[in-house]
């Protein structure tokens, strides 16, 4: 059975409350060829997301959205090799965004937390 619409006021459940959610677009290449055409495209859907502060919400905030990439390993590998750093194989390590305090003391406790994490499991 398939029912249509909203159910009506009840209990603490108000119809007047219901909005627009989180939407997801998925932009890919079936031949997975890498391409910043994809990125573009990619970056276009989140701008068209309506529940997000481009589109209406608020404008003044971060709504944590984003797009999920494959890793710019050439990019990696050259970067890494000017730091002295020695990469591994594109399927052996990943990358991620750390969001650090702006006060000196804390951030720097933070930083060495990571690092303190990372010889830890040897890396």
């Amino acid at each position: 059975m398939f029912v249509s619409g909203l159910p009506e006021k009840q209990g603490l459940y108000d119809p007047a409350n219901e909005h627009d959610n989180c939407g997801i677009g998925f932009v890919a290449n079936i031949k997975n060829h890498k391409s910043h055409e994809i990125v573009r495209q990619g970056l276009t859907v989140l701008e068209n997301l309506t529940h997000r502060g481009a589109a209406g919400a608020d404008p003044l905030t971060g709504d944590g959205a984003g797009i999920l990439i494959q890793l710019p390993h050439r990019f990696f590998q050259e970067e890494c090799q000017i730091l002295g750093i020695n990469l591994p194989k594109e399927e052996n390590y990943g990358v991620g965004t750390i969001f650090l305090p702006q006060e000196e003391s804390a951030r720097s406790a933070c930083e060495n937390a990571v690092v303190d994490l990372v010889k830890k499991e040897g890396q």
